[in-house]
């Protein structure tokens, strides 16, 4: 019965709030450093990642974690939300929120929302294109050249093959079978090409653009709501010191703006540079 009491009051909703909320900046790290190699790293690097994000067994129960802590950290907000409405269900008098706390703090629940609703497009345009669609496989070009097959990458990457296996019409490289059409060679590696459909899905002509910016603006959002949050989660777990305080709120905007601004750069890149 206590315990039944304790995990519904406000109380255990702000720590929970919290520990999610956390553990979704961690997630958001990893998430950016993988992103990060539509700019620095080749199809090959990110299709890898995308891969190992999606098969291996320790990342699986993380991955489930984390929806289950968004879903949680949202519930969990609005909940708050409506608790905080109802502890003061008439306003004061003279109530000047401006001037008493900041923009984020006073629209945490909208900014979520937004979150939560670009949280749901963004996996429904490629999480659930992995997960479950017919993708292209990442495929590379070979060619002849001479005796020797030249694989030729994107990033001008430079790889011989045995003769002898071109001979046999198939070749064996980092566990993946290659087959031989004609006198060049046609590679499939097996790798779903979720580069490829990134790619793809910024540079549409019709709609890039909007993605694009739909894409920063939701990462403007995301600042937002992280500049507020990240501090505020110390608090409400306890952690509270006027001596670090003031680092914790450094970090944490140091954090709500690099990390977004991040983010936000790859679509850019991808629709004016790439």
């Amino acid at each position: 019965m206590a315990k039944s009491a304790l995990l519904k009051s406000s109380l255990a909703k702000k720590y929970w709030m919290a520990l999610t909320g956390l553990f979704l900046c961690l997630f958001l790290v990893g998430h950016l450093a993988g992103n990060l190699q539509l700019i620095f790293g080749d199809a090959s690097a990110f299709n890898e990642y995308a891969l190992f994000m999606t098969t291996n067994p320790a990342v699986k129960v993380l991955s489930y974690v984390t929806y289950i802590s968004i879903l949680f950290h949202a519930i969990d907000g609005i909940v708050l939300t409506i608790q905080n409405k109802k502890a003061r269900p008439i306003g004061y008098a003279k109530n000047n929120a401006a001037a008493n706390s900041s923009f984020s703090s006073r629209n945490m629940a909208v900014l979520g929302t937004l979150l939560l609703v670009f949280i749901v497009t963004h996996m429904v345009n490629f999480w659930a294109k992995m997960h479950f669609t017919q993708m292209p496989l990442q495929t590379i070009e070979v060619k002849m050249e001479g005796q020797k097959p030249l694989i030729v990458y994107k990033t001008v990457q430079e790889q011989y093959i045995p003769v002898e296996a071109v001979d046999r019409g198939q070749v064996e490289l980092k566990g993946t079978k290659f087959y031989q059409f004609g006198t060049d060679l046609k590679v499939a590696d097996g790798y779903k090409d979720l580069h490829k459909i990134t790619i793809e899905f910024f540079k549409d002509p019709s709609y890039g653009i909007f993605y694009t910016i739909g894409y920063v603006l939701a990462m403007i959002v995301l600042g937002f709501h992280l500049s507020h949050g990240f501090a505020s989660a110390f608090q409400s777990l306890g952690i509270n010191n006027p001596r670090y305080n003031g680092v914790v709120k450094g970090i944490g905007y140091l954090f709500a703006y690099l990390v977004p601004a991040l983010f936000a750069i790859i679509p850019l890149y991808i629709y004016f540079i790439k």
